[in-house]
């Protein structure tokens, strides 16, 4: 069994014997749930942001107001991580903009991804992330969906050299994907790999969520609601109440408690444009996870519903 391994064993006996903890509004950083970076030790708060359609507004959209409030709640507490895509429509310019009027940058943890085929156009690519971003260094660079992985891979590898970017990785949002994923993870060449985990598409445990565990590679899990398919399931239903169990308060943290109780998982992304999911979201990084008997109760509850 190797060092990455043992460690997720330990892991997963913490998240079952963690204490509860406070309110995140009341505690701030302290309470919110951080994983290391296997490559490196750094420590990433377990929820953060993805901004997929909620980030993709105009430069005069009233809609910019709260998301700047998305942005600086996330950081006050104890947030960081935003992922974002060329693909995204105007995310990466919105990211930027407001952060760069809050004075957050410094403060965040920026993803995003290059998803373009051939040399120059995906170096044409990056370097408009790094604009629109207004970032001088991009923490996480991903080759979105696997797009054109060996040309984009000898970039970031010298780009990375160069402390351009901090971190490579890779991305799918779909199960058909695993076995490619698979393979890649299984090549260590990848620092993040970014796929889709919920209660709703659990396919990921059966092989890549241990894979990644054994490679030492660190997780950012998207589609965590199942595009909203999950609250289209319990809608008028109630939560269950040994919920309480594990210090969940709502449907949201149900679904994202689950998936943080992997140990292989290092930060879930779910999308939002509303400060009060934001809150929401975030507080499932706080307090006890789900043990495994908790986690094939909770899956239980939710196929009988």
């Amino acid at each position: 069994m190797n060092h990455h391994r043992r460690s997720i064993l330990k892991l997963a006996a913490a998240a079952g014997m963690s204490l509860a903890m406070p309110d995140l509004a009341a505690s701030g950083s302290a309470a919110l749930l951080r994983r290391a970076i296997p490559r490196s030790g750094e420590l990433l708060p377990a929820v953060g942001l993805g901004t997929w359609q909620t980030f993709d507004v105009g430069r005069n959209d009233p809609a910019r107001t709260e998301l700047g409030e998305v942005l600086r709640q996330l950081t006050e507490l104890g947030g960081s991580v935003v992922d974002s895509s060329p693909m995204y429509g105007e995310s990466e310019r919105v990211v930027g903009d407001l952060s760069a009027k809050l004075g957050l940058r410094e403060r965040l943890f920026f993803a995003t991804k290059v998803w373009t085929s051939g040399r120059e156009a995906g170096i044409r690519q990056m370097e408009a992330s790094f604009r629109l971003m207004r970032t001088a260094r991009i923490d996480l660079m991903q080759v979105h969906n696997l797009l054109d992985l060996g040309t984009h891979l000898k970039t970031l590898r010298e780009w990375k050299a160069a402390g351009k970017i901090r971190y490579l990785g890779i991305t799918h949002y779909h199960s058909g994907a695993y076995a490619e994923l698979e393979r890649l993870v299984k090549t260590r060449e990848y620092d993040f790999v970014q796929f889709n985990y919920s209660m709703d598409e659990r396919e990921a445990e059966a092989r890549l969520l241990p894979l990644c565990a054994d490679s030492g590679t660190a997780v950012l899990v998207n589609r965590p609601f199942s595009q909203a398919g999950l609250f289209g399931k319990v809608r008028g239903k109630p939560l269950p109440p040994w919920a309480a169990e594990f210090d969940c308060a709502s449907w949201a943290q149900f679904f994202l408690k689950y998936i943080l109780s992997h140990p292989a998982v290092t930060c879930a992304i779910p999308g939002t444009r509303r400060v009060a999911h934001l809150r929401d979201n975030l507080q499932a990084g706080a307090g006890r996870l789900p043990d495994p008997a908790l986690r094939r109760r909770m899956v239980e509850y939710l196929d009988n519903l």
